[in-house]
């Protein structure tokens, strides 16, 4: 019994330390992407960013979301991303809204 619950632990530790830190950002972009020509141009060069892990795109909201690995880049990071192929993105804060 002492030896399975050892090896409990030990295996509950490993999965701790190897836990990533999987962040979501939300992007929008100028110019506002408008088209499918856009989505791929975006999708298929972030992709290739360092700890992008998914990326979304909707052309309804015109907004990009990428989920990426935040041991491996952060949002300003990602922002440099689109600069290098012609878009300027601004992270999307929530809006806190009043409950009446």
């Amino acid at each position: 019994m002492k030896k399975v619950l050892v090896l409990g632990a030990m295996m509950l530790t490993v999965m701790v330390a190897l836990a990533k830190d999987i962040k979501t950002v939300v992007f929008t972009t100028n110019p506002q992407m408008h088209c499918e020509n856009c989505e791929k141009k975006i999708k298929g060069n972030l992709r290739f960013e360092k700890g992008v892990k998914n990326i979304i795109t909707d052309l309804k909201t015109k907004t990009v979301t990428i989920e990426y690995d935040a041991d491996k880049t952060n949002v300003q990071n990602l922002i440099k991303g689109f600069k290098k192929i012609g878009y300027e993105a601004t992270e999307v804060k929530k809006v806190a809204t009043k409950k009446q």
